[in-house]
C-alpha cells in the first residue's frame, strides 16, 4: 500500500500545532492530538506552497519567544 502522506493525487489538510509549527496531513485521516486544521486543504503541492510562504521560521514558538525576550 502506497504512503497516504507521500501521495500526489490525494487530498490535504494543512495542520498547525501550538508551537507554530506546520505539518500536512491526508483529508481522510483523523486528526492527531494537539493539531488543529490552519485553514488551507488542497492537493499535497497546493499545501507545501501554503505553507511555504507562511512557515519562514522553523523554530519553535517557544523558542523564538525565548530568544526575542533574551536580546532586550
Amino acid at each position: 500500500m502506497a504512503n497516504p502522506f507521500e501521495a500526489e493525487t490525494g487530498q490535504f489538510l494543512v495542520l498547525v500545532n501550538t508551537e507554530g509549527q506546520y505539518s500536512l496531513w491526508p483529508a481522510f485521516r483523523e486528526l492527531p492530538n494537539g493539531w488543529i486544521h490552519a485553514g488551507c486543504s488542497g492537493t499535497r503541492q497546493a499545501c507545501l506552497d501554503w505553507i511555504d510562504v507562511r512557515w519562514t521560521d522553523m523554530r519553535p514558538k517557544s523558542l523564538a519567544e525565548r530568544s526575542a525576550n533574551s536580546s532586550h
